[in-house]
């Protein structure tokens, strides 16, 4: 016997039951002899569902399924099952069971790429998965506004890598099948259902693993600071506080350039550039924080190994057949939030990258001064007025020693 009565389906997939009703009518979902529907069957009354609101009438789904050049066949299986389905409670009443503020609840909605829901809109079975760790950090003593910003910053991180995932398993495995003269929907369904089976078992362990290791490396920095702290405090060492330093590399013609050489080509170059500027500044002990068109933000615990970063990557860029960067660098103290940085450090570094000529690297004094002799020289520019900055900023051309 299949799994849930009309009623239940009906609640699950979040349609009406004439809705499910005109479904059935159509031919598009068929429940079995006593009119209950399979898991899989929710899965496709749900995604219809989602097809109509997004303007596609249910009719021309039904004639296309007729004629075997549509299929929701591949929703059966339970490599599926993440299109998940209402779990019967409201948000409202997982607050009240959970002590959780509704207004934390419906962010999971909003975190997961959807609108943001009503209180008394239904919660997802998979977004139930979400509330221990809400609960666990409350409980913890995060404030309701840091409980938020993470449950944002992870949303937003992870929908990056979901849509990267899907439109290569767009390109590699549903367009080569749907090119081939003739292919049917059934035909397309078939191989993404055959690539599905192969990676969907590998990608959790994957995602939990690279998710764990940047994990190790934030909280290798947290337990930095605090030993830094506690042996300062003891007399045992002396602690030399160094201000952060924000970095922007810019390539003038970018945009322009990977225009010029065709969308194939201009991925390869985003790629390259990706790949030497994720690698150069984490070596030195930073990051890339944002791409911004035409260049990249970066944050640098250290200046000094900045300095060294952005004269690596600004000389990287003949060779990788990109245009001469223009980089700036500028210390001083950052507003961390929502996993990027604010604030007039910020905005000085972005006009010292706009002064800058290209090829070089540009620094302010307050960089100069948090840098070690040894491994960089500096030309004194001299005090330079940048547009939007209040005073003048005294400035400095980096070079390797």
């Amino acid at each position: 016997m299949a799994d849930f009565s009309r009623q239940q389906a009906a609640d699950r997939a979040g349609v009406s039951l004439d809705e499910l009703d005109q479904i059935v009518e159509l031919g598009l979902v068929k429940p079995d002899g006593e009119d209950r529907f399979t898991a899989g069957g929710v899965r496709k009354v749900g995604l219809i569902a989602s097809l109509r609101a997004g303007g596609i009438p249910a009719e021309a789904l039904a004639t296309a399924f007729r004629a075997g050049s549509l299929t929701l066949d591949f929703l059966d299986d339970p490599a599926y099952e993440n299109f998940s389905a209402l779990s019967g409670l409201t948000f409202n009443d997982l607050a009240s069971r959970t002590g959780i503020p509704v207004e934390v609840l419906t962010v999971i909605r909003e975190a997961i790429g959807s609108a943001v829901p009503l209180p008394t809109d239904g919660i997802r079975e998979i977004e139930l998965a979400v509330v221990p760790l809400l609960k666990a950090q409350l409980d913890s003593g995060y404030p309701i506004e840091a409980v938020e910003r993470g449950l944002r910053t992870m949303g937003d991180s992870l929908r990056r890598a979901a849509i990267a995932e899907a439109d290569a398993f767009a390109s590699f495995v549903i367009e080569p099948v749907a090119a081939n003269e003739g292919a049917t929907g059934a035909d397309i369904s078939a191989a993404a259902l055959v690539a599905t089976k192969r990676m969907r078992p590998t990608l959790d362990d994957a995602l939990l693993a690279i998710y764990h290791a940047q994990q190790a490396h934030a909280w290798t920095t947290n337990v930095l600071l605090g030993f830094e702290r506690s042996l300062a405090s003891a007399g045992i060492l002396t602690r030399v506080d160094r201000p952060e330093a924000m970095c922007f590399l810019d390539i003038t013609g970018y945009t322009r350039l990977t225009a010029q050489r065709g969308d194939s080509a201009a991925a390869d170059l985003a790629d390259q550039l990706r790949r030497m500027v994720q690698r150069t500044s984490t070596q030195h002990g930073g990051r890339p924080v944002k791409w911004l068109g035409d260049g990249v933000m970066f944050h640098f615990r250290d200046p000094g190994p900045g300095v060294v970063a952005a004269l690596e990557m600004a000389a990287a860029m003949g060779p990788a057949g990109l245009p001469p960067a223009h980089v700036g660098l500028h210390a001083g103290p950052v507003l961390f939030q929502d996993g990027d940085y604010y604030g007039q450090t910020v905005n000085i570094a972005s006009r010292i990258a706009e002064y800058a000529r290209p090829g070089e690297v540009l620094v302010s004094q307050a960089v100069v001064d948090a840098t070690d002799e040894g491994k960089v020289t500096f030309a004194e520019v001299g005090l330079v007025e940048l547009k939007g900055v209040d005073e003048g900023v005294r400035l400095h051309v980096a070079h390797r020693d």
